[in-house]
């Protein structure tokens, strides 16, 4: 695929024939590309050997696997209380400004540890901004599914990030999957409630409309005893709050 900015009535436009796809390889690691791959961040060409369909069908239910390996943000209130699960999707919502994108971003970032960064090293970001034709913001995410599969198909663990979610179909969540003939499923949804953002609270999260749809499944043993009861008596200090503030007025 290549640059269709300079067509222009009269131009000549020739079909190839094939289903539209994009280069794969390890070489995209750490680099910023667009939605057809190329790379823009000034570092030169991505050598590449392969190619793979941007849109490839989701597979079917039958072969997917239950989710049973947790997926560790490093952010505590997520991993006690509303557990990721490797190959689940995860839905993030909130108003604008309450922390959405600093909860994926952290995410990322605690893949390495706390202190050891180089997110970089291990992350390919496409990007198409708010003045990119919408066909290119439309690919984008799509784009993003096919490269992580390419990692996924060679047995490696992939978490895949997309914002601007109203932009594209559900297909690209469809396609969330572990790095195996056996694949995922589940979706959960993390809230971010702007009146604990703007308490102060951070990571917003309102653990009681919050959903992981897989549980303790996602958890490993240790955190399953530390987190049995917490939402529990989360929910019971919510409510004994919620019962003072309308009582006493505090």
């Amino acid at each position: 695929m290549g640059d269709g900015l300079m067509i222009q009535e009269g131009s000549s436009v020739k079909a190839t024939g094939k289903i539209a796809q994009i280069p794969v390889s390890e070489a995209y690691l750490g680099r910023v590309i667009n939605a057809l791959a190329k790379p823009i961040d000034g570092r030169g060409a991505i050598s590449s050997s392969e190619s793979r369909l941007i849109e490839s069908p989701a597979p079917g239910i039958i072969s997917r696997r239950s989710v049973y390996e947790p997926l560790q943000t490093g952010l505590i209130a997520i991993d006690s209380m509303i557990p990721i699960g490797r190959g689940q999707r995860e839905l993030i919502i909130g108003d604008r400004q309450t922390g959405k994108t600093a909860v994926a971003t952290d995410t990322i970032l605690n893949q390495q540890g706390q202190n050891e960064r180089g997110a970089m090293e291990y992350t390919i970001v496409v990007a198409e901004t708010a003045d990119s034709p919408a066909t290119l913001q439309y690919l984008a995410p799509y784009t993003g599914a096919a490269l992580a599969e390419y990692f996924m198909y060679h047995r490696l663990d992939v978490k895949l990030i997309q914002e601007m979610f109203f932009i594209f179909a559900f297909t690209p969540l469809e396609r969330a999957a572990k790095p195996s003939s056996s694949l995922g499923e589940g979706n959960g949804q993390i809230f971010l409630s702007a009146d604990l953002f703007n308490a102060g609270i951070r990571p917003a999260i309102n653990v009681g409309i919050s959903v992981s749809r897989v549980g303790s499944a996602a958890q490993i043993k240790a955190m399953k005893q530390v987190a049995g009861k917490l939402k529990l008596e989360l929910a019971q200090f919510a409510e004994l709050e919620a019962f003072c503030a309308i009582r006493f007025g505090s």
